[in-house]
C-alpha cells in the first residue's frame, strides 16, 4: 500500500489533508508504478513525474510556460499522466492532466470545481483503480466529494455528506468504499464509510467511545488491517492503535508506537498479506527536533525498529513490496531520482499477551489497557450495502 507524503501535526497529532500538499510533497499511485511532486526552486516550480516500476527509477519533468504555484496539489494516475489542481478566480479550482509528449508537455484541460469550500479543496489519496481521482470540498455544514478525473464530462459532484470531513482512506480495491473522518455539529470526530456507488450513503465505521475522537489513518484491503488514531485510552492525548476491518475485537494501542518528544505517523502498509493483519509490515514516519526517520513495525511484535533514512528522503513517502521490502524515494543534487530499499532487521517479534477475553486472533497483538475500548463493527465490504445504513444527508 502506498500513500502521499503528508505533513505531521505537532505532538502526537495525525496526518492532515486540511491543506494541499506543499512544494516537495510526493504522491505515489496505488499500484506503486508512478509518483509525482513539484520540483524546481524559488518560483520556478514545475511538475515532475517519477517512474518507479522499472529496473531503475527515473524522473520526467513536465514544465509548462507558466510555472506552478507553491502548494498546487498533484495526483499521478496509473497511465502515467499527472492531475494538477490550480486555484483560479478565488473560489474556483481548475483541473488538468499533464503528460510527456515529444520534447514538451501535453495538457488536457478537464474543467473546474466551483462550490463552497473549493478554495481549500483537497485531492484525496490515489484511487485503487488508478483511473479516477477525487477531491473533497468542506463547507460550513456539509462536505462534498467530486470526481475530478475519470468521468465522462469533466468534474462532477458524486456525494454530499453532512458534517465537516477530513482524511480519506480507501477500504477496498475497486475505489467504491471511502472512509472519511467526520465531525457533526462540532462534536467528536468519527470515521465513517461512504459508498460512492450508492450516491454517497454513509455508514458508521469507527467509534471507540462516545466522546473520543477516532480517526482512520490507513487501511489495507488485503489483510483488513486498520491504523487508527484516537484519544480514547488517554482523553486529550492521541494514541496510535490498530484493529481489523469487520472485527469486534478490541482496538490495540501499543506502547512501542508512543515516543517521547516525537510524532509517529504511519504512511505505508505491506500489501498481499491476505487475512494476516498481525503479520503486515507498517512503515511509520518519526518526526522530532533532530529530523525525520523511519520506524518499521508489525502488529504481532512488541517493539518498533527505528532505522536511518537515505539523505534527501521525501519524508512521509514510501511503499512496501509484498515480499516485505520498504522502498523510500529520495532526491539529492547527486541523485535527483533515487529509491532506497530497507529491509526489516532480523529480530523475531515477541508476542505480548492480549486483554482477557480478546480471543486467540487478537491475542498476539501488542497493546496496553485496551480491554475497555472496542471498535464498532465496520462495514463488511463483501456484504455492503447493509440494511441499516443511513442515507447521505
Amino acid at each position: 500500500m502506498t500513500v502521499c507524503a503528508i505533513e505531521a501535526a505537532a505532538g502526537d497529532g495525525g496526518p492532515t489533508w486540511s491543506t494541499p500538499p506543499g512544494h516537495g510533497a510526493f504522491t505515489i499511485t496505488a499500484n506503486g508504478a508512478y509518483a509525482a511532486r513539484l520540483a524546481g526552486s524559488g518560483d520556478a516550480l514545475y511538475v515532475e513525474r517519477w517512474t518507479l516500476d522499472g529496473p531503475e527509477p527515473y524522473a520526467v519533468p513536465l514544465p509548462l510556460a507558466q510555472p506552478e504555484e507553491r502548494g498546487t496539489p498533484l495526483l499521478p494516475l496509473a497511465d502515467g499522466r499527472v492531475l494538477v489542481g490550480r486555484r483560479a478566480d478565488g473560489r474556483r479550482r481548475t483541473f488538468s492532466l499533464l503528460y510527456p509528449t515529444g520534447p514538451g508537455t501535453g495538457e488536457l484541460v478537464l474543467g473546474a470545481v466551483e462550490a463552497p469550500g473549493s478554495e481549500d479543496l483537497v485531492l484525496l489519496p490515489p484511487s485503487p483503480d488508478g483511473i479516477c481521482a477525487y477531491a473533497l470540498c468542506v463547507g460550513p455544514d456539509t462536505s462534498t466529494l467530486w470526481l475530478v478525473a475519470g468521468g465522462a464530462f469533466g468534474p462532477e459532484q458524486v456525494a454530499e455528506v453532512k458534517g465537516r470531513c477530513s482524511g480519506g482512506v480507501w477500504l477496498d480495491r475497486t475505489g467504491r468504499m471511502l472512509a472519511l473522518d467526520r465531525s457533526l455539529d462540532g462534536g467528536p470526530v468519527k470515521a465513517v464509510a461512504v459508498d460512492l456507488e450508492r450516491g454517497g450513503e454513509v455508514t458508521p465505521l469507527l467509534q471507540i467511545t462516545e466522546d473520543s475522537h477516532d480517526r482512520l489513518l490507513l487501511a489495507d484491503p488485503d489483510s483488513g488491517l486498520l491504523l487508527i488514531r484516537s484519544d480514547a485510552p488517554s482523553p486529550g492525548h492521541d494514541r496510535l492503535g490498530w484493529g481489523v476491518l469487520g472485527s469486534l475485537l478490541p482496538v490495540r494501542f501499543p506502547d512501542c508506537l508512543r515516543l517521547d518528544d516525537a510524532a509517529v505517523t504511519p504512511f505505508a502498509v505491506q500489501p498481499g498479506q491476505a487475512l494476516l493483519p498481525e503479520g503486515c509490515g507498517v512503515a511509520l514516519r518519526i518526526d522530532a527536533a533532530a529530523g525525520s526517520w523511519v520506524g518499521m513495525w508489525r502488529p504481532s511484535a512488541r517493539r518498533m525498529h527505528q532505522l536511518a533514512v537515505p539523505a534527501g528522503w521525501l519524508a512521509g513517502a514510501g511503499l512496501w513490496t509484498p515480499e516485505g521490502v520498504l522502498r523510500l524515494p529520495y532526491a539529492t543534487p547527486g541523485t535527483p531520482c533515487g529509491l532506497a530499499a530497507l529491509e526489516e532487521p532480523d529480530d523475531p517479534p515477541v508476542p505480548e499477551p492480549g486483554p482477557a477475553g480478546a480471543g486467540t486472533a487478537a491475542g498476539t497483538g501488542a497493546g496496553t489497557g485496551t480491554g475497555a475500548f472496542k471498535v464498532c463493527r465496520p462495514v463488511p465490504l463483501q456484504q455492503a450495502p447493509l440494511t441499516d445504513r443511513r442515507p447521505a444527508r
